[in-house]
């Protein structure tokens, strides 16, 4: 990893000049913010006094600065504010006669008593673009069932995905769910601006996990169902192989996928089996699909014989897809991240040392940067109040 200290850019980006009140928690509203502020958002986030939990998840330096929070809550300031009380709840409300969203992940009962759901919020601020994420469907049964990464990842397919592809009931070794559904809120937000900006209205915005993760599930597994006739069967054959993995090599693993019919004849080429391409099992996409374990069991037996170099070599030559099968700790001297400036270094003021992923969105013109670290505990409460009585009419 480069080791040289960066300063963060005070550039805007994109989304410069909006102001993002971040109620979230954990880790899915926290992505969705964090990437609005990475593209140029002044993202206030507004903790209890005991803070996020997420401080408190990972090694840390310091109390309340754990790993998991540092990751999900850069270019973010810090406000404490104790919405029980009557103060407190009152600051809250100038910062959103402010704000252009306003972003939770409360259960909707539990917004509802707190008065931050949106027909409380609207009624002071009309424009503003509330959005949240919850389980399931506001106008559902279910709206104020709790739901986080594990129970969405089991009620959404997943778990059961993992039994048929493995053998039993697994979650991925990811919160997925919480991630994806981050990354799905932060951009329906954006879009909300966009509509904001044509019609000069706010809305309520909301991801219900479950919905959202089904349909990422099923993009390729509704399968049959998709033409009204399950009974063709439900999922893509080809992923729940069990010859579907990194191949073994003499010393190591080789990731190595063919999708084209030309890139199939150049992989039987590589794997010297040019024999394969007049199989009668592997003549076609369709073919392939329905004869997928025995062709990957051919891949999986041919690349056993030679080292991950050596194939690496062959499948570059050959224009075939291929790549390596990195662990956790092999990303950090990953070559390509590495030329890259991926893994960016800076100096917290009081973490030290701190190392931060690179933002992963490209803007020709407006770039998005990191403009402030991860912040300590209510760090900017006076600051983000000194603004308000400064913009108040009563000074």
């Amino acid at each position: 990893m480069d080791s040289q200290p960066q300063q963060p850019s005070q550039e805007g980006g994109p989304l410069a000049g909006y102001r993002v009140l971040d109620l979230s928690v954990n880790v899915l509203g926290p992505v969705a913010t964090q990437i609005l502020g990475d593209m140029g958002a002044d993202v206030i986030k507004i903790e209890t006094p005991d803070g996020d939990y997420t401080r408190q998840i990972g090694p840390s330096r310091s109390p309340k600065m754990g790993a998991l929070f540092l990751n999900s809550n850069r270019n973010k300031r810090s406000v404490v504010l104790d919405l029980k009380k009557p103060g407190d709840k009152a600051a809250l409300l100038d910062l959103v006669r402010s704000a252009d969203v306003l972003v939770h992940s409360m259960r909707p009962g539990a917004a509802e008593r707190l008065g931050i759901d949106y027909a409380q919020i609207r009624a002071v601020n009309p424009r503003i673009i509330h959005a949240s994420a919850s389980g399931f469907r506001l106008d559902s049964e279910r709206r104020d069932w709790p739901a986080f990464d594990d129970v969405i990842q089991g009620a959404s397919g997943i778990a059961g995905m993992m039994a048929r592809a493995t053998g039993e009931p697994r979650y991925y070794p990811t919160v997925i769910a919480d991630k994806l559904c981050g990354y799905i809120l932060a951009s329906s937000i954006a879009m909300a601006l966009v509509w904001r900006e044509r019609t000069g209205h706010g809305q309520q915005v909301n991801v219900p996990m479950m919905d959202a993760m089904v349909g990422f599930n099923l993009v390729e597994h509704l399968w049959g169902a998709t033409l009204d006739q399950p009974e063709l069967g439900l999922g893509y054959s080809r992923v729940f192989s069990p010859h579907r993995r990194p191949y073994p090599t003499l010393d190591g693993h080789v990731c190595v996928m063919a999708v084209m019919d030309g890139q199939w004849l150049r992989l039987f080429d590589a794997i010297g089996r040019p024999e394969l391409a007049a199989d009668p099992r592997f003549l076609s996409a369709e073919l392939r699909t329905a004869n997928i374990d025995a062709l990957y069991g051919i891949l999986a037996e041919a690349i056993a014989g030679e080292t991950t170099a050596t194939w690496r070599r062959r499948f570059d030559a050959a224009d075939v897809p291929n790549g390596p099968a990195n662990s956790l700790e092999d990303l950090l001297v990953e070559p390509y991240l590495v030329q890259t400036g991926y893994f960016q270094h800076h100096q917290h003021p009081s973490e030290g040392a701190f190392v931060t992923t690179r933002i992963p969105v490209e803007f020709s013109d407006s770039p998005g940067r990191v403009r402030r670290l991860p912040p300590r505990l209510g760090e900017h409460t006076e600051e983000v109040l000194a603004e308000l009585r400064a913009a108040s009419p009563e000074t």
